[in-house]
């Protein structure tokens, strides 16, 4: 049901003002049951690029410069794929335009009472971000400053790859060319 425009509120849940800008919903991460021939659906279907892979299977694809856009994880016991006629997906990434950004973001969830379960660095593309849950569980995650792949294809090594557990060790550890703001 939607409600006409006239009859909406300015700010239905209060005077506070969202300090969150997104710049784009950044990347899919879809949970599959044959990670090899989904694989291929990516690559060879829909056309996009294959990034990297991590020391935990999963994989990495983008569609223009961004690291990766789409990435695939094997289902397993503890992961299992939506069962026939379920809706499901791993997490939304969204993007904010700096990593001071993110900062003023995590504090403000925070104040909102929103538990972030992780902040800081993962490997592939580099991106510092925060992920919390949304009132229904669905896993989000804002990010900024994630690595970009040129025209030569080739994504930053994985042994320039620094995993960093807070979004100071991140800014305090940047990565080799990178540069947060």
């Amino acid at each position: 049901m939607s409600i006409p425009i006239e009859k909406r509120k300015e700010n239905p849940m209060g005077e506070q003002a969202s300090p969150i800008k997104i710049k784009k919903i950044g990347h899919v991460v879809l949970s599959v049951s044959d990670i090899e021939r989904s694989s291929k659906f990516w690559t060879e279907i829909m056309g996009f690029k294959f990034s990297d892979r991590n020391e935990n299977g999963m994989v990495f694809f983008r569609n223009a410069t961004d690291h990766h856009t789409v990435a695939l994880i094997q289902a397993t016991e503890k992961n299992q794929l939506p069962k026939r006629g379920q809706v499901g997906f791993d997490h939304m990434a969204l993007e904010v335009a700096s990593v001071s950004e993110l900062f003023k973001i995590r504090d403000f969830l925070r104040s909102n009472g929103v538990e972030i379960f992780y902040e800081g660095r993962r490997g592939p593309g580099g991106n510092p971000g925060i992920e919390f849950y949304d009132p229904d569980g669905y896993k989000i995650e804002i990010y900024a400053a994630m690595d970009q792949i040129g025209t030569d294809g080739r994504s930053r090594p994985a042994n320039e790859w620094k995993r960093a557990t807070t979004l100071e060790e991140a800014v305090a550890n940047p990565l080799p060319g990178a540069e947060y703001n």
